[in-house]
């Protein structure tokens, strides 16, 4: 396949101008394979010249050009060329039959398992709206479209506009704005849906129907959410809400947590919850609804120019999301989940060999290939914590007006780095220009160093930075509660710029501060700014004896995050971090920093930056300190908290007792009941633990013979410590071509286990063999998964990272895969530094 570069984008935008396209979709014939599509697309060519349509077909069956007959057999892989066009307006139409697609790209068809309904959904992202019509496809050819489907009977037709039923039987929708074809959406199937209104406007929630009872249980959550957003970014942003209507689809098999098509947010199904959850992942869902709203001005209104700007889209999406949730919402809380959690995966990513600025130059995206890879922890996390930084150093009165004005300057056309920046800087006399050079054209992560000292009845800080960036920054002093020594008391916080002021050293800050130094001094208490923190060593030694006495849990986040920085950097032992979980995470309140510490502990610490022999050790403190959370949530006044504490108790089991137990009695003692998630979560355990079968494996899809219910089932079988076993599981991800890109992942989640050691040596060598051909066979989706999912990270020595790196020296890797395998190899060798 041919993929688009910048060069050939600029060329062609320069030479058309594409008003509308009509897209007429039959989904009644072909069957389960393929579809109908057929495209008039009418466009203007400013000059005389050549140029080229984009169309990924099972069968091209005409081509027209203003009414003459074109050659089907032109098509170059993706490509119609048309040729001599005369300046002036020209009429395209396209009839193709095209394949429905099982990973998530194009049309994607999914059959229900638990009633065997069916349902259909695009994800057009990047290129793929070529897998369902023909399209000029890059974002700045933005044109108005027409839509038609005609559907089963039973269906109903959701699109980007309102829908309507023609007497035919077709679906119409309402002719959108000009928007870039990227952005077309569709979801037709027998959805249940839960509809109302608001300012206006029809709302609307949208699933399988076998999610019914579960999408109505959380309806009026949903809808009072999505309620909040929509009034507060009305409060924020002088331009209306853009679109004519606002349904929000939650789609089965959905590669990405959602996708921002304008009047049809679609969202992966898992978030409609058929068990129970904790409030920070209710939380998680809302920021996501936050988020993709916030698209519909930032992204969808003004939409980037090329994709070197990705991260215009998500950065502004992912703040704007957090912030906007605090403030509307229940979850007042948001940006400790932010610092804890996502934040996480920017500082990691930053620190890899693949790391890019959050605003690249045009240059390092010279394709579509190559902007593919820019959807990782920079574009999201890392711009997100800059754009906080921003707002804090310009002031947020002087920001939001500097986003209303580029709305105003560019609604419903195109808009670069550049125009964003000048529109920032139009609204305030700092200069925009250089901090945005410091900070979004730079890669890496500063580390920002206390040192305390103590004169004249002052304490003095000096703050050493190393890296270039400029940080405004809150400082946290806290002393001993005189009453409980435990216990920690804010004395003052204070804001300071790093570097500080022309007569400071590049780097530093230094300030004075009346009294005895404080117990414990936090930089960056507020986590406003983007950078490493460190302790000084009497904050050191308070942190690991009182971070649970912390009044703060925003401040907490910060700590627990310099100590996962420093395992990570080499400077604390795994085994001290560990110890430190013990000590205090069963006093912790915010549920966010549990599950947070809990998931590095686990999936880390334990699963690779211990040794072999140092695992069983750790399985059991994790034992022990899920135990005390189980102990503390006796009385059942923190759900939540139980019910995380439930299931890392299950992952860490060493034994199967306790768990078999649980799932003979269908609960947990003193609760929770067992519900389809804890079953299978318990029953893949029992699997690696090898005590169970394939026989229990069966019953259990037949009790839930739901799609998690499939997946449950492909894990628990991947996960069985058999010879037989994995060859089946290898066979099926790597040579069967027919798993789902959801059963893939499912596959390979149970396939790697540390227990497992010896039987999947072998499997090692295999992964590079088997999964080169596999992305390149199967495409982008596939190859992702294979790289992030399938990828042997249990395996920690100096042999795969020899092999891996050897695999990066190939020519022929899918730029998917080679993204996630780079990434994977760098885990390696950091891991291999902090074990020794």
């Amino acid at each position: 396949m041919s993929v688009l570069t910048r060069d050939e984008a600029q060329t062609r935008a320069q030479f058309l101008d594409v008003q509308r396209y009509r897209i007429e979709l039959d989904l009644t014939t072909g069957g389960e394979d393929t579809f109908a599509s057929r495209t008039a697309i009418h466009f203007t060519a400013r000059t005389a010249g050549d140029t080229f349509v984009e169309l990924k077909p099972a069968i091209l069956r005409s081509v027209t050009l203003d009414g003459q007959p074109l050659d089907p057999e032109a098509l170059t892989e993706n490509r119609l060329a048309l040729t001599h066009l005369t300046a002036g307006p020209h009429e395209l139409h396209v009839d193709a039959v095209m394949n429905y697609s099982h990973t998530g790209e194009g049309l994607h068809r999914f059959t229900d398992p638990a009633d065997g309904e069916t349902y259909t959904y695009t994800q057009l992202f990047m290129e793929d709206v070529q897998r369902v019509f023909a399209a000029f496809d890059q974002p700045d050819l933005k044109a108005a479209f027409d839509l038609t489907v005609k559907a089963p009977d039973g269906w109903k037709v959701l699109a980007n506009g309102i829908t309507e039923q023609q007497d035919d039987g077709r679906w119409k929708a309402a002719t959108t704005p000009l928007i870039s074809t990227y952005l077309v959406a569709l979801a037709a199937g027998p959805w249940h849906s839960v509809t109302t209104e608001h300012a206006g406007l029809p709302f609307g929630l949208h699933c399988r129907r076998s999610l019914a009872p579960h999408l109505d249980a959380d309806a009026d959550e949903l809808f009072e959410i999505t309620r909040q957003c929509y009034d507060r970014y009305h409060e924020k942003f002088d331009e209306p809400y853009p679109f004519d209507s606002y349904d929000q689809a939650f789609v089965p098999e959905f590669n990405a947590g959602a996708m921002e098509n304008p009047g049809l947010v679609t969202f992966r199904d898992e978030f409609v919850y058929r068990s129970a959850v904790t409030d920070t992942e209710r939380q998680t869902r809302a920021m996501v609804i936050a988020h993709e709203m916030a698209h519909m001005w930032f992204g969808d209104l003004v939409t980037l120019q090329w994709w070197d700007d990705i991260w215009l889209n998500e950065s502004f999406a992912e703040y704007m999301g957090y912030q906007t949730l605090t403030e509307a919402t229940r979850f007042t809380e948001t940006w400790v989940d932010f610092g804890i959690a996502r934040k996480a995966w920017g500082y990691d990513a930053d620190q890899r060999p693949t790391t890019h600025p959050v605003a690249p130059a045009p240059d390092a995206v010279p394709d579509t290939a190559s902007a593919m890879l820019n959807f990782d922890g920079i574009s999201y996390a890392k711009g997100a914590s800059a754009l906080r930084q921003l707002v804090a150093w310009l002031g947020e009165k002087d920001f939001l007006a500097g986003i209303n004005t580029h709305f105003d300057r560019h609604k419903f056309a195109n808009a670069t780095f550049a125009d964003f920046i000048d529109s920032l800087a139009s609204t305030t006399d700092r200069d925009v220009h250089a901090w945005a050079r410091q900070w979004l054209g730079t890669t890496g992560v500063d580390t920002l160093t206390p040192t305390v000292t103590e004169a004249d009845g002052n304490w003095h800080l000096t703050v050493t930075q190393h890296g270039e960036r400029p940080h405004r920054l809150t400082v946290g002093a806290y002393d001993r509660d005189i009453n409980d020594g435990r216990h920690l008391i804010l004395r003052e916080r204070f804001d300071i710029d790093v570097p500080q002021a022309i007569d400071v050293p590049q780097g530093e800050a230094a300030t004075a501060r009346p009294g005895r130094r404080p117990a414990l001094l936090v930089l960056n208490d507020q986590d406003l700014t983007y950078a490493k923190v460190r302790l000084d060593d009497t904050s050191a030694e308070t942190a690991l004896r009182s971070l649970a006495g912390v009044p703060d849990a925003l401040t907490r986040a910060v700590l627990w995050n310099t100590l996962r920085d420093m395992v990570r950097d080499g400077e604390l032992p795994p085994a001290a971090y560990l110890e430190t979980a013990r000590a205090h995470l069963a006093e912790e309140t915010d549920l966010a920093v549990v599950q947070g510490v809990l998931t590095f502990a686990a999936t880390q610490i334990t699963n690779r930056y211990l040794a072999a022999a140092e695992r069983p050790a750790a399985l059991a403190l994790l034992t022990d300190l899920t135990r005390a959370l189980l102990r503390r949530t006796e009385d059942g006044s923190n759900p939540g908290l139980r019910l995380t504490a439930v299931r890392r108790f299950i992952d860490a089991a060493a034994q199967p007792d306790t768990i078999r137990g649980w799932l003979e009695e269908g609960s947990v003692p003193g609760g929770p009941e067992l519900d389809p998630e804890l079953r299978w979560r318990i029953l893949t355990r029992l699997a690696v633990l090898g005590a169970t079968d394939d026989k229990e494996i069966a019953a259990a899809l037949a009790a839930d013979p739901s799609a998690t219910g499939e997946e449950g089932a492909a894990r628990c079988r991947a996960a069985l410590p058999t010879p037989a076993a994995k060859e089946a599981a290898w066979t099926a991800m790597f040579q069967s071509d027919t798993l789902s890109n959801y059963l893939f992942t499912a596959t390979a989640q149970g396939f790697w286990q540390p227990e497992q050691a010896d039987i999947l040596q072998p499997y090692v060598t295999r992964y590079y063999q088997d999964a080169v051909p596999l992305a390149a066979r199967r495409g982008p989706a596939i190859a992702e998964a294979a790289g992030r999912y399938a990828f042997p990270a249990p395996v920690v020595d100096a042999d795969a990272v020899h092999l891996g790196e050897t695999c990066l020296d190939r020519t022929d890797l899918l730029p998917a895969l080679r993204r996630n395998l780079a990434d994977q190899v760098d885990d390696l060798r950091r891991a291999l530094t902090v074990r020794s």
